[in-house]
């Protein structure tokens, strides 16, 4: 069973619902006993970092989801802002990030672009793997995903960049290493494309 890890920031009945319709038994939760089980784990996430990491610290999931990520290496998922508070840090505030990722998160800067994109970057985008990923295998031809940012991650480390996508200036929109992969665009938005790619997840 994968939990998606419920703090109240993000799409956690949809991300579920995907999960149960490739076939995965899946529950949303913020129990702590619960994510101390769990063989899988999603980190959703819509809004402010420095509001979702708030949330995490409130709820008393940061101290639980570092034991599950780091040291029982359980695979883990974020998705959009669950990705970019993977991170050590974003533009966005001053809250420190999970660190699981080294690098941070900024806002898109399309000073000197004529014309320039406009922010949030929203709607279907082109994903490319920066290096082989196993969220990509038997994926679909010219794979699309539906974005809704302001902000997007660097890495500090290149070998943690998984995909990239182009809009104004090429981006990361995944990053993995180990156990722990991140997607800037929301899977559970992107029909067959997103449904693939969890699926995928669900098999590592």
């Amino acid at each position: 069973m994968i939990v998606v890890v419920d703090y109240g920031m993000g799409n956690v009945g949809s991300v579920a619902n995907m999960l149960r319709k490739v076939g995965t038994e899946a529950v949303a939760s913020a129990d702590l006993d619960v994510i101390r089980n769990a063989p899988k784990l999603i980190l959703p996430g819509v809004g402010a970092f420095d509001a979702a990491m708030n949330r995490l610290h409130e709820r008393g999931l940061v101290a639980i989801l570092n034991r599950r990520v780091l040291e029982d290496r359980v695979p883990i998922l974020g998705i959009c802002l669950g990705m970019q508070l993977m991170t050590d840090s974003s533009e966005e505030g001053r809250t420190t990030g999970l660190g699981w990722i080294s690098g941070g998160t900024r806002r898109f800067n399309f000073d000197g672009l004529d014309p320039r994109p406009q922010i949030p970057h929203m709607g279907w985008n082109v994903v490319e793997q920066a290096r082989p990923t196993p969220l990509f295998e038997e994926m679909y031809d010219q794979p699309r995903f539906y974005f809704v940012h302001s902000y997007h991650v660097y890495c500090s480390n290149q070998e943690d960049v998984m995909l990239t996508t182009e809009y104004g200036y090429r981006f990361v929109s995944g990053v993995s290493r180990g156990n722990i992969y991140g997607v800037q665009f929301h899977p559970e938005k992107s029909h067959k494309f997103g449904m693939q790619l969890i699926r995928r997840f669900a098999g590592i």
